[in-house]
């Protein structure tokens, strides 16, 4: 089969070196893609929000199966011209997909349907938030309404960083029209954790759980990042958190979504937090987490083609899905100064020193046989071994050979969190 993904990040190339792996593939293809996926695909000169120049580019290629990965095209509908030029696509349509691209349309479906999450208001006027601010008091939670990056969420520990929040979202336009609408909810407490599913919008199947490291700096401080780094299995996740995620959020998600005829297919990211009220949802994402992707997938044993075509098909129910029995973490190595403002095009070394581990390229180009920094996250050192703190150890020695200019990294990913065990 002729494959392509759309995408150019480390989740991108996760999904690329899984797909590799099916003896059903013949030909990969990832649209625009980066330095390190054009080694295991061929690269596509197309923007992941062209539409029409990827529909166009996938007949024309005769592509047999397109997998759709970033948030913005599946918002945009990427997957609904896909169908409509008649070209097999994984990953929700757009009226799916809005379970991501709006955060006050997920908020209105939980309360809905009654499925557990912070409590929470809706503004598009800034003068009245400014005031539900002030008698809420702090810490408080101001997001965007729509697409940001992972970037659109303020978690407020005074009433002024509050109100700077919902200044720069809605008047000073920092996330753009994202900003318009506000949600500002209540400050949930309790260990997060990222899970993951494949779904045909029938089964719903979890992955191993997952735990992503959002902030930039050790500790947990810093301005919020697309993810620093991701461990999975979460240690604070257990079976029977598993079990009562099933019965109170995962499948009563699918159910809310089949309700308002939005069939979901494809990956459905659930971001939770574990409060002393029980398991509830912190946002949803439609697609798979970067870097959670990348721990993920290193675990998986099935076919990931056999997978996502299932859901596609909707015969999800019918595939074993199985997952190592073991732990991974995924390092990220960013670009110094990400995620505000840093430098691109410095060169790479060591990748060719590092062992026990698979390095997944997020921000990269290839030059001349040489690898540049692209991006504000360069690359995603994953290592698995038996336990979670053997995974942690093996990445951050992996990680140890490679070396750019202005190279920053948090030196606790993992280790606070088994620390606090």
């Amino acid at each position: 089969m002729n494959i392509m993904i759309i995408g150019s990040g480390g989740r991108e190339h996760a999904i690329c070196w899984a797909l590799k792996k099916s003896p059903r593939v013949t030909e990969l293809y990832c649209a625009p893609g980066n330095g390190g996926i054009s080694r295991l695909a061929a690269c596509v000169d197309v923007k992941a929000t062209d539409i029409n120049g990827m529909v166009a580019w996938a007949k024309d290629n005769q592509m047999d199966f397109v997998m759709v990965a970033p948030d913005d095209p599946l918002a945009m509908g990427m997957v609904d011209a896909m169908e409509a030029a008649g070209i097999r696509a994984f990953g929700p349509r757009a009226n799916a997909a809005i379970v991501e691209g709006s955060k006050a349309f997920s908020k209105e479906l939980m309360k809905k349907y009654g499925i557990p999450t912070a409590a929470y208001e809706i503004f598009t006027d800034m003068d009245a938030a400014l005031r539900y601010v002030e008698a809420q008091g702090a810490p408080i939670v101001v997001k965007c309404d729509g697409l940001a990056l992972g970037k659109g969420v303020v978690v407020a520990q005074t009433v002024e960083e509050a109100k700077e929040a919902v200044i720069n979202m809605m008047e000073n336009k920092a996330f753009g029209e994202a900003g318009a609408k506000v949600v500002i909810e209540e400050c949930m407490t309790g260990p997060e954790v990222t899970v993951l599913a494949f779904t045909d919008g029938k089964t719903i199947v979890p992955m191993p759980s997952s735990q992503d490291h959002k902030r930039a700096f050790d500790g947990d401080c810093g301005p919020n990042t697309g993810g620093m780094g991701a461990i999975s299995p979460c240690p604070n996740y257990t079976a029977e958190h598993a079990s009562i995620c099933m019965d109170t959020i995962f499948r009563p998600t699918i159910a809310a979504l089949n309700a308002e005829g939005r069939i979901f297919q494809g990956v459905l990211y659930f971001g939770m937090m574990l409060t002393p009220k029980g398991p509830k949802v912190v946002e949803y994402n439609a697609r798979f987490g970067d870097p959670e992707c990348q721990a993920v997938l290193s675990l998986l044993e099935t076919d990931l083609l056999n997978i996502l075509e299932a859901c596609v098909d909707g015969t999800l129910d019918q595939v074993d899905v199985k997952f190592r029995d073991e732990a991974s973490c995924c390092l990220v190595l960013a670009s110094g100064g990400y995620p505000v403002s840093y430098e691109k095009g410095k060169e790479i070394t060591g990748l060719d020193q590092v062992h026990d581990a698979v390095v997944f390229h997020a921000g990269t180009k290839l030059e001349n046989g040489k690898y540049y920094t692209n991006g504000g996250r360069v690359l995603g050192v994953t290592a698995t071994a038996p336990t979670l703190r053997d995974a942690v150890d093996r990445s951050y020695q992996a990680a140890e050979p490679i070396s750019f200019e202005k190279m920053h990294f948090r030196k606790d990913i993992g280790y606070h969190i088994l620390d606090a065990q």
